[in-house]
């Protein structure tokens, strides 16, 4: 458990570290796949007759308690993500766009995507908790716990197969209307989840180490599939096991709106609902445990046992060792949910070549759930310069858990490069960074 919290601090501290992929060029009015991503409806408003996606790479990691200016060589990483009495919230989030193609018919539009995802996730950790695992040196004291939300670690991996369509319904010389779909073929992977909520009691701390006891069950959830049965820690695991077997299904329904103006627009906005649906984990090395967990005074548990521990088969057999546990149900296949979303944005054309667009992500369903994938809410305002063949942009976001990040980014042809946080990290004590880059070719 040490060296799965210890890995999760480190990779925040990463230089290299957003939760909105693609910021600013997924807006962008030079439409391809990566629009479509947000919104199917923008299939009909392809650029061009033909697009192909060669790759896309995208890395994020947000986090609420490391900010840049902690960041140096002797900093400790364990220290600083456990500070404070809030709780811990903090994202690793990985999307990779595969081979894709897109078409542009008459009316229609049609693509056909891929897709690779990896995530580590810190939902809502009591850093009480955490410094007592992660912390050596002992200090003599005793701490309360009262948390009745959900405390999680959770990780997985899984790949898709989108297939989009999209129709323009209505268009004149002033307003366009269309409206698309796209259905998700899912593999998942791996999963790992600890879920642990209505914690009620004391963390004691002396000579010898750290102990919780409780003063009231808890409730705990430790499920695993695949490869993250293993090792949470062990990041080659994540990739190794992106695409697994067929099984799961989700999908996209979005509507766009143009104002018409000259060869372009004046206004493009978009409506989404995206990642409707869930996908099913299957695996010999399978399982999804609910118990009861009641730690006695009689009987602390020594929170040092955890130090070595980077699985959660081997959480679970320590706890079950200290006669802790209470099973109350179990299975070995189970569901998934995937993050559903409700996306908006509107496109303004300034001046020619200048624009505007204001972004809105809001999560449908909570972080905490055992079985739900988590993401973040963001709403993000991008100013962006296009000149053709050159595009740059500027996007400003608003992320629930990293606050306020500035970023930069540029499109030369099919190439593209961007962050939404490299200003505000250079700049200010940003708690968020991310990088993508990615190259389509279109044509026609």
């Amino acid at each position: 458990m040490k060296q799965i919290i210890v890995t999760v601090a480190l990779l925040i501290g990463l230089n290299t570290v957003a939760q909105e992929h693609y910021s600013g060029i997924s807006t962008s009015n030079r439409v391809g796949i990566l629009n479509a991503n947000i919104n199917p409806a923008e299939l009909a408003n392809l650029s061009k007759k033909f697009e192909v996606n060669i790759y896309g790479l995208s890395f994020n990691v947000s986090n609420n308690k490391i900010a840049f200016s902690d960041i140096s060589s002797d900093a400790d990483f364990e220290t600083l993500i456990f500070q404070g009495n809030s709780p811990v919230n903090a994202r690793i989030d990985a999307e990779i766009n595969g081979p894709g193609l897109a078409i542009r018919w008459q009316k229609w539009g049609f693509a056909v995507t891929t897709k690779a995802h990896a995530k580590f996730d810190m939902v809502n950790v009591d850093p009480t908790i955490g410094n007592a695992i992660t912390n050596d040196n002992i200090i003599l004291n005793t701490t309360s716990l009262n948390y009745p939300g959900n405390q999680r670690l959770s990780g997985t991996s899984y790949g898709e197969v989108g297939l989009s369509a999209a129709r323009t319904f209505f268009e004149n010389d002033n307003h366009k209307f269309s409206a698309g779909v796209t259905l998700k073929i899912l593999f998942p992977g791996s999963y790992s989840n600890f879920g642990l909520s209505n914690l009620n009691g004391t963390v004691t701390e002396n000579a010898t180490g750290a102990y919780l006891t409780t003063s009231s069950p808890a409730t705990l959830n430790i499920a695993y599939s695949g490869n993250l049965a293993d090792s949470f820690t062990n990041f080659d695991d994540y990739s190794k096991s992106i695409f697994g077997g067929l099984n799961g299904f989700a999908g996209d329904i979005g509507f766009n709106y143009q104002w018409k103006k000259g060869k372009g627009y004046k206004l493009n906005a978009g409506l989404a609902i995206r990642n409707i649906g869930s996908m099913t984990f299957k695996d010999d090395n399978n399982a999804s445990t609910n118990y009861v967990l009641n730690i006695p005074q009689t009987n602390p548990l020594d929170l040092s046992l955890f130090e070595n521990v980077d699985n959660l088969g081997d959480v679970e057999q320590i706890l079950s060792d200290g006669g802790y546990l209470t099973q109350t149900s179990g299975q070995t296949d189970f569901k998934v949910k995937l993050p559903t979303v409700l996306s908006t944005y509107a496109d303004f054309r300034i001046v020619p070549k200048l624009y505007v667009t204001a972004f809105l992500q809001q999560k449908v369903n909570e972080d905490s759930g055992n079985d739900q994938i988590t993401v973040p809410n963001i709403f993000s305002i991008t100013p962006r310069v296009n000149l053709g063949f050159f595009e740059t942009y500027v996007p400003v976001s608003f992320n629930e858990i990293s606050g306020t990040n500035i970023g930069l980014g540029f499109r030369l042809g099919g190439f593209y490069l961007g962050t939404s946080s490299l200003v505000s990290a250079l700049v200010s004590d940003s708690k968020q960074g991310d990088i993508y880059t990615g190259f389509r070719w279109a044509f026609l």
